[in-house]
């Protein structure tokens, strides 16, 4: 697995995602719990106001001569007054005229539910739909059985539940966006440290610094403090791997001598001549690899090295006046953007792969070289190196980076450049690209931006 990329999500979806199933657990707890209590105290409230309601309307009915029910005078609330209000009443004895409340204009209300002295209520049919009923029985002076009913729409109930959830939807929304906003802003202030270390570590990698800079918590200020003594021990154990390869290819330089000398005299020698001929072109494959091993150690190995970054055309001005000097029969020219490119390989690198590429144009070419750079386009610097030379068979250029090519023994070359080249490129994440039209070379490579 990549660890780079990586495939265990996002630390701040995570804690995102965290957030919000607490907030959605918790706000529906909330809307559980107060839809439940506030749908039993307003049932009370109900159940209550309806208990005193009939009991008044006890209270106040009378009978008349006759032995017809009569109140005294009307209820305290004013809405059994309204025309299918939703509040009625109802006074009944068995042989008499029904009293009913002004505001019950049609139907009636089942008086079976005043069955008893104590108050007793029931969800029955009402003139405008299902009503919450209390009765009672009372017995009259004259022994008469006395219905009294008094009934309240369930609408009315169920209408003030209904409000209340709805508003208590709109408020735990609002609340809900509140805390999911507070949770973002919180988590962006927590994880700013990884932010910035992020961008440490870019700089880094990026050559633009050697080490991670900046303030960090106490809780990363460790990580920091790690990564950075990390970062100076991988370029202290790749200067002294440096260092020892030299020491090595310079310690093999004088008996590969000594042996390529010998090689010379048994050459020059008849009874010999083969066996020297042979040991002269195995000194000269040793030379060549020592010379090939010696020049990568004296380059930077792998990424670019941490506080160092490579800008052109400003890198490869110096590099054409020398090249102007060693081919003076030849015409170097620089075809550059007017602003400053920067490209994320170590100078040194990329000024070895230049020397390496120009001096090679030079050496073929029939009188120009042209450096033109352009970009980045896409994150990518091109950089091409053409001349007007021969140019080369595909046969060739397959061959070309191979370490020791040479096409011509009678151009100056170890046949190393190429090699290195590829090699720099591949150290670097670059591309190398050679490409022949039949006459001129053209090299292209394409290095990552910044």
């Amino acid at each position: 697995m990549n660890v780079g990329t990586g495939t265990s999500g996002s630390l701040r979806l995570r804690f995102l995602l965290a957030i919000t199933v607490w907030v959605a657990l918790g706000i529906g707890g909330i809307w559980f719990t107060a839809t439940r209590v506030f749908a039993t105290h307003i049932e009370d409230m109900y159940h209550e106001e309806l208990e005193v309601h009939v009991r008044e309307l006890a209270r106040l009915t009378r009978l008349d001569e006759s032995g017809a029910p009569r109140l005294s005078r009307p209820l305290s609330d004013p809405r059994y007054e309204v025309p299918l209000s939703g509040f009625y009443w109802q006074v009944s004895i068995e042989g008499q005229p029904v009293l009913k409340s002004a505001s019950m204009t049609r139907g009636s209300l089942d008086q079976s539910v005043a069955h008893s002295p104590d108050v007793a209520h029931e969800i029955e049919d009402g003139p405008t739909g299902p009503t919450i009923t209390y009765g009672l029985l009372e017995e009259a002076e004259n022994g008469a059985q006395v219905h009294i009913v008094i009934a309240t729409d369930k609408s009315e109930l169920d209408d003030d539940i209904a409000a209340f959830n709805r508003d208590l939807v709109v408020w735990l929304a609002t609340l809900a966006l509140l805390l999911l906003a507070t949770g973002v802003a919180i988590i962006s202030f927590g994880l700013r440290p990884f932010g910035r270390l992020g961008d440490a570590i870019a700089r880094v990698r990026e050559g633009r610094a050697d080490r991670l800079e900046g303030s960090y918590p106490s809780e990363i200020a460790p990580l920091v403090g790690d990564l950075n003594a990390y970062i100076r021990q991988n370029n202290e154990i790749v200067s002294r791997a440096r260092v020892h390869a030299g020491n090595l290819a310079h310690s093999l330089r004088t008996p590969l001598a000594v042996v390529t000398d010998e090689a010379e005299r048994l050459r020059d020698g008849d009874s010999c001549s083969t066996s020297g001929k042979v040991l002269l072109e195995q000194a000269e494959a040793m030379q060549q690899q020592i010379d090939y091993q010696l020049a990568r150690t004296s380059l930077s190995a792998g990424a670019p090295v941490p506080g160092s970054r490579a800008m052109l055309p400003e890198l490869a001005e110096p590099i054409l006046k020398a090249m102007r000097r060693l081919h003076p029969d030849k015409q170097f020219e620089l075809a550059a953007p007017d602003h400053p490119v920067a490209l994320a390989i170590d100078p040194v690198n990329l000024s070895e792969l230049l020397s390496i590429l120009l001096d090679n144009a030079g050496k073929w070419a029939t009188s120009s070289v042209t450096l033109a750079i352009s970009g980045p386009v896409g994150g990518l610097v091109t950089v091409k190196v053409s001349d007007d030379g021969p140019g080369m068979t595909a046969e060739q250029i397959a061959k070309a980076c191979e370490i020791g090519t040479r096409f011509d023994p009678s151009v100056p070359g170890s046949g190393l450049g190429l090699a290195i080249a590829r090699d720099i490129c591949t150290d670097a994440g670059a591309t190398l690209d050679i490409a022949s039209g039949g006459t001129g070379l053209t090299v292209t490579v394409q290095i990552a931006g910044e």
